[in-house]
């Protein structure tokens, strides 16, 4: 568990650079609402997903079936992040397309994200055969599972913005000022 919960570290470090650098500042994806709408729903519930399980994992056991929670968690990001490479190429095509760099670090996040659940796996295999309940069981060292907890406030609070700038919702382009995108007819 304690490879896994690092990895799961990993990509949410790796995670906070692509979504504070790339989605916020090179393309200010909340800005651009209504185009990059579908994008931004599709990251707010990736982040859900990602907070249950940066929140859960360093301190709860799903015993039982209670592991589907964490089982759907798992299957709902990587549905979510293959429907994000289709959908970005639609909305980023008009601003030049995804940069390099974003594409190598979404590269990168999927190896991570392979290799955590690699970790993982045998972990919910022991979960899935106990008896069903949710145990009280911190798992690895107490600053990660603090700083895996605060990455979970954070990607939480990331998802809920994606979602209300997604909806054009009044400031939800804050701080930028939206911006729309002339598409030739």
């Amino acid at each position: 568990m304690n490879t896994a919960l690092w990895l799961l570290a990993a990509l949410g470090t790796i995670g906070t650079f692509d979504t504070l650098y790339y989605h916020e500042w090179r393309m200010r994806l909340p800005a651009r609402y209504p185009e990059a709408a579908d994008e931004l729903k599709i990251h707010a519930l990736r982040d859900f997903s990602y907070a249950l399980l940066f929140a859960s994992l360093p301190w709860v056991a799903w015993h039982g079936y209670t592991v589907l929670v964490v089982v759907a968690a798992m299957v709902m990001e990587f549905a979510m992040t293959m429907t994000d490479f289709v959908v970005e190429i639609r909305v980023r095509k008009p601003l030049g397309d995804v940069p390099a760099g974003e594409r190598i670090g979404h590269v990168c996040m999927g190896i991570v994200y392979g290799a955590m659940m690699a970790n993982l796996l045998p972990v919910v295999a022991t979960w899935w055969a106990m008896p069903s309940r949710l145990a009280i069981a911190p798992a690895g060292p107490e600053p990660l599972r603090w700083v895996l907890s605060l990455m979970a406030i954070g990607v939480f609070l990331s998802g809920v913005r994606d979602l209300y700038a997604a909806f054009g919702l009044p400031g939800g382009s804050w701080p930028w000022p939206r911006i729309a995108l002339h598409r030739p007819e």
